[in-house]
């Protein structure tokens, strides 16, 4: 017990700096007149500080600083009790809810993955859908980030912890000196680009509650939305471009954002190897969709095609999940195409999921090498990005992830098979949830819902949810036996 202290001290502040969020749906809850919800959300609040203060107290004697593995462990644990510190209230607030279904939603919120496993949206009490889709908005960044930038007040270092969640290979890019000083800087881009997500919303034609949440599920990356029909409800060109913009940007790296502005200059974006690439995929993969949908007749006019393609490759390459139609329709080559790219096209540092931008290009540029080493065996020809040169072991970690990613994706499938899905609908909801995208194919497709699964699927998926968020290692290595030896 006494090895876990430090780790709990610190849960016991996430715990009460997270009570805070329930005073968001409270809030509107207030403010719509509805007093019994505004009583669990209250209640909430109240449970949540108290646990946090209470666990707090049982370790204040603690005096050990937190270590290198201590960071891994506590950002597992805070990304599987925050969700059922989430999931409780739903139970209250939405009918016949079980409590699989609850922490699978609060999982795919906090994940931004966008997984729901609820049906009849429309009809939830509005400070549900609040809920649902500012716990995207908190995990979209990250909470632990977050207490990174609080934790040097409190007398505790962050560094251990920035690396177990920061997303991407090369968790050593730091923009100040001061690792706090970053998540400080990263929030503050993160809040003037919400700003103007929720501004452009409005004006284009939402509501504020509307552009409230769809802000906050865009900025997150995580697609939950509060209509059933997601932005088929709309029907709108003007907002669904103002999706594919932020979505776009939120799925660039927030310290490419800080280091431009600090430098007063978009040549960091311009001379940024990810990003282009990023931009690329994204060009590419729009015109060649939109040319799949137009030469099967699934759209009689380029620009209808041109409309639906980009519009849903933006969303699902980036990993929010959006739809404004049955995609699952669309030629077989469509669909798969843009769940792949969701599999890799955001960046690191981003808010999207997936193996990131940055380990398909160092992947891409190591197969090369191979191959021109077989011709020149003896050739120097060292992998570089950006000009710099990558060292071996940024390399070898990129290559064992890879190794684990598909080990882990293999096994989650079969597991999922194992428990009598259909290989279309297991395959495709084990990449949707390692990946953070939201709907996959079959009876999990974007006019499907997860509540269709069993209890022991959405557990297994859960699971997957917390694997992918924290890029699979970060779990993992909580199940070596080197962990737990002194």
């Amino acid at each position: 017990m006494d090895s876990l202290q430090p780790v709990l001290a610190v849960l016991a502040r996430v715990l009460m700096g997270f009570s805070f969020a329930y005073l968001v749906p409270l809030a509107w809850s207030l403010g719509a007149g509805d007093a019994a919800n505004a009583r669990v959300w209250g209640t909430g609040f109240i449970l949540s500080l108290l646990a946090g203060w209470v666990l707090g107290l049982s370790v204040r004697h603690q005096g050990r600083e937190l270590q290198p593995r201590d960071g891994f462990l506590l950002v597992t644990l805070v990304w599987i009790v925050l969700p059922a510190c989430a999931a409780a209230p739903l139970m209250y607030t939405v009918p016949d809810l079980e409590w699989a279904d609850a922490y699978f939603e609060a999982m795919s919120g906090l994940t931004a993955t966008g997984a729901t496993a609820l049906t009849g949206l429309d009809r939830l009490p509005l400070s549900v859908n609040i809920w649902r889709c500012f716990l995207q908005y908190i995990g979209g960044l990250g909470i632990i980030l977050l207490v990174v930038a609080v934790l040097p007040l409190l007398g505790l270092g962050g560094m251990q912890l920035y690396r177990a969640e920061t997303p991407g290979p090369l968790k050593d890019d730091k923009l100040t000196p001061r690792i706090a000083e970053t998540a400080r800087g990263l929030w503050t881009v993160y809040f003037t680009l919400s700003a103007a997500c929720l501004l452009a919303y409005r004006l284009a034609g939402m509501d504020w509650p509307d552009a409230f949440m769809h802000m906050c599920t865009t900025m997150g990356l995580g697609g939950f939305s509060s209509h059933d029909a997601s932005f088929a409800h709309f029907d709108s060109a003007l907002v669904e471009a103002v999706a594919i913009v932020f979505m776009t940007l939120a799925g660039v790296s927030f310290l490419r954002y800080f280091a431009v502005w600090r430098a007063r200059s978009a040549g960091v974006l311009r001379s940024d190897a990810e990003v282009r690439a990023y931009l690329l995929v994204l060009l590419g993969g729009t015109l060649t969709v939109s040319f799949v949908l137009l030469a099967h007749d699934t759209y009689d006019t380029f620009p209808a095609a041109l409309r639906a393609a980009a519009f849903h490759v933006v969303s699902l390459a980036t990993t929010t999940g959006y739809a404004s139609a049955d995609y699952a329709r669309w030629p077989a080559f469509a669909p798969v195409l843009m769940i792949f790219l969701g599999c890799f096209a955001s960046c690191a540092g981003s808010t999207g999921g997936g193996i990131k931008m940055v380990r398909m290009l160092l992947l891409v540029k190591q197969a090369r090498r191979e191959l021109v080493r077989i011709i020149h065996p003896r050739v120097v020809n060292p992998v570089t990005l950006g000009g710099a040169t990558v060292p071996a072991t940024v390399l070898a970690a990129v290559l064992a992830y890879m190794l684990i990613y598909g080990a882990s994706i293999i096994g989650l499938t079969l597991v999922m098979l194992l428990s009598g899905l259909d290989l279309v609908t297991a395959f495709s909801a084990v990449i949707v949830c390692v990946n953070n995208i939201g709907p996959g194919l079959g009876e999990v497709g974007p006019i499907g819902y997860f509540g269709v699964l069993n209890d022991f699927q959405l557990w297994v998926l859960s699971f997957a949810m917390l694997l992918g968020r924290l890029e699979l290692m970060s779990v993992l290595v909580l199940l070596t036996p080197q962990f737990w030896r002194k």
